[in-house]
């Protein structure tokens, strides 16, 4: 029997795939506003990839997108299920069932995703098993719209079957992006975070003057928050209300600790400056930031649970089901104040970076102990028990390297003759930097001017004048930590434990 509309001219069957595929997607998005983030298919499906693809391949995503990877992501799947759209069109118009049959097998695909995330329930499968029901629907609608009638007259038009189809694709896409939308706004419902109200540190960061050396062009000492680098596996902030959130402490301990968010913050609260970077941070790289964090000091709590003397790790979980495992002792160590944290600089933790509770550690990377949205901490050993990264690959302990950069001059920069500023910063957290060296065109290293710190805990300006003539010039920089040891000139890419090397830029001058 003949498929083509009452035109003669065959109808676009890819546009009626996109356009029911369109719908599916959309209505789920829509619907995982009402339910919960977790139930979002494009956000389970993205964790899913982000937990299936090798490491290399989130290196190089991360090196080339930066902290607009999960944007990048996003994209590229919205472009795949165009594509597979566009087939499942081709596929009805081959065979009439084929195109519904591959639609809801796509719908099973993402409803197993949807299930294999962290705390997902039953209720987190009505939007895919809603959506997939209602892309079917349309799908097989479209596709009569566009056969004749058997016995009578012919059935719709090639342009009123292209109309149906643009308007499914366009209100399909329209829902998923309002659900997206509502989805991320209820995530950051403005409301829940300015209504909080913390408690006064019981001890504050005393920063001292001349922390900024306020060289134009320069990253400021302290980060606001709005800036402050963003690298997570996290593709929807998890939605966390704070009267409903707990933190559970078990393992290798005398007694488990279950706290709510008053519990935890009736505590002494300590306050302190330390600076986080990521382990995927590149040579020079941005995927560095100095906060001053407020929260629980973690080895009150743990000396409250009681731990095993055969344990050295904890083994922490976030909401969205990421696990970090972070040395004991770097948690127990009375000189490092390692923190639950609730605040960020001054003010509740923004969503993107933890809210309510995240932890700080200083001289850690944050991929073994930085965990947003955190919700339990196993006491454990490292050899009965492994995280997220390390499972893909990535050392175990994760210590800091110790790291400097130039950030003025620009790169490729142009600027004026005589006395030329090289300015930047560099950090050794919990180890402290001593100095910082600056060679120029491959001349002798010369000691720069270093910026006040109130701790060993947070990265250092620095900053070197001097008389350059007219031309081409490169310059460089090392640093020296506390302990006297020089930064390696060694090149190391990030993965498995840090990228090293001396950061490098070149500039005019004119």
């Amino acid at each position: 029997m003949s498929t083509e509309p009452a035109g003669g001219r065959r109808p676009p069957w890819w546009l009626l795939g996109l356009g029911a595929t369109a719908v599916a997607v959309g209505t789920a998005e829509l619907l995982a506003w009402v339910t919960g983030p977790v139930g979002a298919p494009l956000t389970a499906v993205g964790g899913v990839v982000v937990d299936a693809v090798p490491a290399p391949v989130k290196d190089a995503a991360i090196a080339l997108f930066g902290t607009a990877d999960k944007l990048v992501l996003l994209l590229v799947m919205v472009t795949g299920l165009a594509g597979l759209g566009a087939g499942i069109g081709a596929a009805q118009r081959a065979n009439r069932p084929m195109g519904a049959v591959l639609l809801a097998v796509l719908g099973l695909l993402g409803l197993l995703a949807v299930l294999s995330r962290a705390g997902a329930g039953a209720v987190d499968a009505v939007p895919v098993v809603a959506g997939t029901a209602a892309g079917v629907a349309v799908l097989t609608l479209l596709t009569r719209a566009a056969a004749p009638a058997p016995d009578g007259p012919a059935g719709a038009g090639r342009r009123d079957v292209l109309t149906l189809a643009v308007a499914a694709a366009v209100l399909g896409t329209a829902a998923g992006a309002a659900g997206r939308w509502a989805g991320s706004v209820a995530a950051r419902a403005p409301a829940a975070r300015e209504l909080l109200r913390l408690p006064a540190p019981a001890l504050r960061e005393r920063i001292p003057p001349g922390t900024d050396l306020g060289v134009a062009g320069a990253e400021p000492w302290l980060t606001p928050s709005g800036q402050f680098y963003r690298i997570d596996t996290a593709l929807a902030v998890p939605r966390i209300d704070v009267g409903t959130w707990r933190l559970r402490i078990h393992g290798l301990v005398e007694r488990e600790l279950d706290l709510d968010f008053d519990q935890l913050t009736a505590r002494p609260l300590l306050e302190r400056a330390v600076t986080l970077a990521c382990v995927s941070n590149p040579v020079g790289g941005d995927l560095a930031g100095n906060a001053v964090w407020t929260g629980v000091p973690l080895r009150e709590l743990l000396a409250e649970a009681g731990v095993a003397a055969e344990a050295d790790m904890v083994l922490s979980t976030s909401a969205d089901g990421f696990t970090a495992g972070t040395p004991l002792g770097a948690l127990t160590d009375p000189d490092r104040d390692a923190l639950l944290a609730v605040s960020m600089n001054g003010q509740p933790l923004p969503f993107e970076h933890g809210y309510p509770v995240r932890m700080v550690v200083p001289g850690l990377y944050g991929y073994v102990s930085a965990t947003k949205w955190v919700v339990d901490l196993e006491v454990t050993r490292f050899d009965r028990a492994e995280a997220y990264w390390t499972v893909r690959g990535w050392s175990a302990r994760g210590p800091v390297k110790t790291a400097s950069r130039i950030e003025v001059p620009r790169q490729r920069a142009t600027v004026a003759a005589g006395t030329v500023v090289l300015a930047g910063t560099a950090w050794a957290q919990h180890t402290g930097i001593a100095a910082v060296q600056v060679s120029v065109d491959g001349g002798p290293w010369r000691e720069a001017e270093l910026g006040a710190v109130p701790s060993a805990d947070t990265w250092r300006q620095w900053a070197l004048r001097t008389e350059l003539g007219p031309g081409a010039h490169t310059a460089r920089v090392r640093a020296v930590d506390a302990d006297g040891t020089v930064q390696t000139g060694e090149q190391a890419p990030p993965a498995p434990d840090g990228a090293s090397g001396w950061h490098e830029r070149g500039f005019t001058v004119a």
